[in-house]
């Protein structure tokens, strides 16, 4: 007897021909879909493609700029903190030494990659040693990109001088580092070095402007105000907060950024530094107690505020020169884990003792 073969099952292996088909297509090709460019980080989004892109500096981006047209590129080490630009400056170098080849003709080692005195002594030297097509690049000189070199051993720094040396005719070596103090003197003399400053608030706020204009974003003046002053010249960790806070709430105003990142209001900070200098110490430890517990405050960031906040009150001296004193050496207890009540407790005690003070030099 014939099997009947249904209409459902004609149109279920069509489908799954189609399916089959477009996998077969497809395969080992990565489809671009429009979620993945929603989903792409902000600081990567917004990473500048050229020099001129680049938010400050502009000193140090025009030397390196010129050393670049003209062909005259240097070993170079970008030192300072952390989101000021460094790596993207030598990005964007790249870019404009080779083109859209450039992944051809740099070498890139973070501190994730394991960079002993073997990969010093194998890859870097091997990818050093070999002469390189320029692909229509303007430089036939290639580019090795050390990022965080300061996490780099002593062996490896060490082994790394010669090879600088050695390949010098072909290779350019660009050292990205936070500490400079980190890299060995050796390794200082051979490359031209500079500093990265963190972002002038002017710079960032221009910045962040632009990426608020591109995403169509709903921010507050006092919102903006509230990610620069945040991140402290840090571009990376205001893109960060912004794109954070985007996500909790869809207008951006000073207390959603303030509540996106865990910090104490400025309004919570001058209402403890008034119970800390005009109520008892009992009522203080109370009222500063149940504001952490509320508000989810962690106490040494309500230390670091406060600190700021004791350089805006009108006091002798030597009384805010003791004060502040006593605020860093809590500071310091807090950030090896001390217990919170005991350190609540001195910082209470502390401004106790500013208050005494007050009182007598009024006298």
């Amino acid at each position: 007897m014939a099997e009947v073969i249904s209409l459902m099952d004609i149109d279920e292996d069509d489908q799954h021909q189609k399916q089959n088909g477009s996998q077969k297509l497809n395969k080992g090709k990565s489809v671009v879909t429009p979620t993945d460019i929603k989903a792409t980080p902000w600081v990567e989004k917004y990473r500048p493609q050229s020099l001129a892109d680049v938010a400050a500096h502009r000193d140090i981006v025009d030397t390196i700029d010129r050393l670049t047209s003209e062909n005259r590129l240097p070993h170079l080490l970008l030192y300072g903190p952390p989101g000021t630009g460094k790596t993207s400056t030598i990005l964007a170098v790249a870019r404009k030494l080779y083109g859209a080849h450039y992944h051809n003709m740099i070498l890139e080692l973070n501190a994730s990659d394991d960079r002993g005195i073997d990969v010093v002594r194998q890859q870097i030297q091997d990818f050093a040693s070999t002469q390189s097509f320029s692909f229509g690049a303007k430089s036939s000189v290639k580019l090795i990109l050390l990022d965080e070199a300061d996490a780099m051993t002593k062996d490896a720094q060490f082994a790394l001088r010669r090879v600088i040396e050695k390949y010098t005719k072909n290779t350019r070596f660009a050292l990205i580092c936070n500490h400079v103090n980190k890299i060995i003197p050796a390794l200082q003399s051979r490359c031209t070095r500079f500093r990265f400053a963190p972002l002038d608030p002017i710079h960032v706020t221009e910045r962040l402007r632009h990426v608020i204009e591109a995403e169509g974003l709903d921010v507050t003046d006092s919102g903006l105000a509230a990610l620069v002053r945040l991140s402290n010249g840090d571009m990376r960790k205001a893109l960060n907060i912004l794109q954070s806070t985007h996500m909790a709430s869809l207008k951006i105003t000073e207390e959603a950024v303030y509540l996106c990142t865990g910090n104490p209001l400025p309004k919570d900070i001058e209402q403890i530094s008034y119970w800390l200098l005009n109520e008892s110490f009992s009522e203080s430890f109370k009222r500063v107690s149940e504001t952490k517990t509320s508000k989810g405050l962690a106490l040494i960031d309500i230390v670091r505020e406060l600190t700021m906040f004791v350089f805006k009150i009108k006091m002798p001296s030597d009384v805010r020169v003791q004060l502040i004193n006593d605020l860093a050496a809590i500071e310091y207890r807090l950030s090896f884990g001390c217990n919170d009540k005991l350190q609540l407790g001195s910082l209470i005690a502390t401004f106790t003792q500013a208050r005494s003070a007050l009182v007598s030099a009024a006298k």
